[in-house]
């Protein structure tokens, strides 16, 4: 049977600057409801991209020394390297410089001048520069634009129009009549703050900068933001081109996600355009409200921005994404803070998914080698305890529905958090301490499979941590949601993982993060280069490393790890160790039989997926590179290295 379709975008970003947390929210929201679809059985198309046309990015180019293509090639490849950071799963990025963009844009235009709804005119009104938009003086707040409340300019020019008048009561319809727009909230504002006074006639073209697409039969003008940019949510599926199949398969979009400042945009201007071409209308948008910081919105341009990768590096990507998903109310306006977020990792992250996931693994082992069975005897809070676990599905799926991603992890949230007083209400402790076996293994495989459905159904919200908690279930990462019920894995084979979230100590990590933020917020003044501070040894501390040579017999991956190579190494003297290391991307099995490395051989042993590792293979290694440390010449396996 043919999937279902889900096309889902975000805004194209504007590239004028650096990216920041702020820009993050959208997409990893548009992110985690794409891979819940997909999960959940849908074929989804996942658009995001750019918006790079127009006189401030030409204004930055010229400031930078660079053409505007230079100056957005840049960005563009910035921003495609934090969305890599950030896990986001996008099928396809649209830059409005693409070529196939240029045409279908230079075609739609055209349809709507034959149709007579473009003509041309001059302009007379109120300019915001940073915004590229025209005012009317009554559409102003205060004399300044209304949507940054930056100074305007006097301003006229010759232009094309959009008869955007002609379509006010089948817009207001729309939005008064339909749930086109949610929240219900940023209806009222369009309602109130552009409808009532009734809607004027758009200018769709420009004569004053150059970087944009030509207006074809008049090369004079180049086409404006709202024609141009918002168009690419068609274009990006071939609309205009000789090969239109991805626009019959997917569109109308199911789901527009927008910031609240453009909704203006994309329930007002974007409809009427469509309604102009004659083409279907997206199902939804939804516009959320802002991040925050310090109760202002993160700005480039104000310097109170919060960095991603400093985040990433020091609490990982998924404590990010949880912490946009979890904590911003969707819908309304949220407030970043340090204290939260840390506070955040520390409560749901660390103290109760990751200690579930720790206590829940190693009694399984303790008790019974790992090893755990779906037979057992059943007890007091078992039925309820079950009943969580098979109606999470449901409850997640009504709040994806919804567009509210906060709600479904609340509910996720709430089963492991019963999971956690399972274990307080059962003692598994107390119960192997009787020595009550069967019932011991009953209340381990109920958590055992809470464990599991659990990680499963947050996989489209935080990928990495839950992916962990599977493998170390002995359960393979599922592509869908089929299995996300108790009792459809009979019996388990665990191993131990590494700890998912270390418990942060909040005072001393506030302090270095202002300390970081200070620095990534004031660059003014050159930072002197400064080497990495390496922790001086004495040389008793060094003579304690065995470092010896080995010559590696044979060599396999490690099932169900990419990254692993299971390597079979003779030390000399009788002493042939089995050493798992992480490079798999850089060597193949074939290639490292033979090889004589240096190996740490008084290294304490390590189990890494139920499979125990004695010593490590030595590397050199830079960001993307890596190298086995081998003597220069011959050496015999044992040969000690000093």
């Amino acid at each position: 049977m043919e999937k279902k379709t889900y096309y889902i975008t975000t805004p194209i970003y504007y590239p004028s600057g650096n990216w920041h947390l702020g820009h993050s929210y959208t997409t990893v929201c548009c992110d985690a409801i794409a891979r819940y679809k997909r999960m959940s059985g849908f074929d989804v198309f996942y658009l995001t991209g750019t918006d790079e046309h127009g006189q401030k990015i030409e204004k930055k180019a010229l400031e930078a020394g660079k053409t505007p293509k230079q100056f957005v090639d840049e960005r563009v490849a910035d921003i495609k390297k934090l969305w890599q950071l950030l896990d986001i799963s996008y099928d396809k990025f649209i830059r409005t410089t693409d070529d196939y963009h240029v045409k279908a844009v230079q075609k739609i235009f055209k349809k709507l001048y034959d149709n007579g709804d473009i003509y041309k005119s001059t302009y007379k009104g109120k300019y915001c520069t940073p915004c590229e938009s025209f005012w009317t003086e009554s559409q102003l707040v205060d004399g300044k634009c209304p949507d940054c409340g930056r100074e305007v300019t006097d301003a006229e020019e010759e232009s094309y129009f959009f008869r955007l008048s002609k379509y006010q009561d089948r817009i207001k319809k729309l939005l008064t009549e339909t749930d086109f727009l949610q929240p219900q909230t940023r209806v009222n504002e369009m309602v109130n703050n552009f409808l009532k006074e009734g809607l004027t006639d758009l200018a769709v073209s420009r004569t004053s900068f150059k970087w944009g697409i030509p207006v074809e039969f008049d090369k004079g003008h180049v086409v404006y933001v709202w024609v141009d940019a918002l168009s690419n949510y068609i274009t990006a599926l071939g609309y205009g081109s000789d090969d239109d199949s991805l626009y019959k398969k997917y569109w109308p979009a199911d789901l527009h996600m927008v910031g609240k400042e453009i909704v203006r945009f994309h329930t007002i201007i974007w409809p009427a355009i469509l309604m102009a071409l004659g083409e279907p209308l997206p199902k939804k948008v939804y516009g959320h409200g802002w991040l925050l910081l310090g109760g202002d919105k993160m700005s480039k341009s104000k310097g109170n921005v919060v960095d991603p990768y400093i985040l990433a590096g020091r609490y990982g990507v998924d404590a990010i994404r949880y912490y946009l998903l979890r904590e911003i109310p969707f819908g309304s306006d949220g407030s970043y803070t340090n204290e939260e977020f840390i506070g955040l990792i520390n409560k749901d992250l660390c103290n109760d998914l990751g200690n579930l996931a720790r206590r829940t693994l190693a009694m399984s082992r303790q008790y019974f080698g790992g090893k755990v069975t779906d037979k057992g005897e059943n007890g007091e809070g078992d039925e309820e305890f079950i009943a969580a676990i098979n109606s999470l599905r449901a409850r997640t799926d009504e709040a994806i529905d919804k567009i509210n991603p906060s709600k479904a992890l609340e509910e996720i949230f709430a089963v492991i958090d019963k999971a956690n007083k399972y274990i307080d209400l059962t003692r598994p402790w107390v119960l192997a301490k009787e020595n009550a076996r069967a019932r011991l293994e009953r209340v381990m495989y109920n958590l055992l499979e809470a464990l599991r459905v659990c990680s499963t159904m947050l996989l489209p919200f935080i990928p990495t941590s839950p992916a962990r908690i599977l493998d170390g279930l002995g359960v393979e990462k599922p592509d869908d949601f089929e299995k996300a019920l108790y009792g459809a894995v009979k019996s388990y084979e665990t191993h131990e993982i590494e700890v998912l979230f270390p418990r942060i100590d909040v005072e001393k990590e506030l302090k270095e993060m202002e300390k970081l933020a200070e620095e990534a917020n004031n660059p003014a003044a050159p930072a002197e280069e400064k080497k990495e501070e390496i922790p001086e040894i004495s040389a008793d501390e060094f003579f304690r490393t065995r470092l010896v040579v080995g010559k590696i017999l044979a060599c396999e991956k490690v099932e169900k790890a990419d990254k692993l190579l299971k390597s079979t190494v003779d030390l000399g003297n009788g002493d042939v160790r089995t050493i798992l290391s992480g490079i798999a991307k850089y060597y193949t099995p074939e290639e490292m039989v033979g090889k004589s490395v240096v190996v740490v051989a008084n290294l304490a042993p390590r189990k890494i997926r139920g499979i125990e590792s004695r010593g490590m293979l030595l590397c050199a290694a830079t960001d993307d590179k890596l190298c086995l440390v081998a003597p220069e010449k011959d050496a015999e396996a044992g040969t000690e290295v000093c």
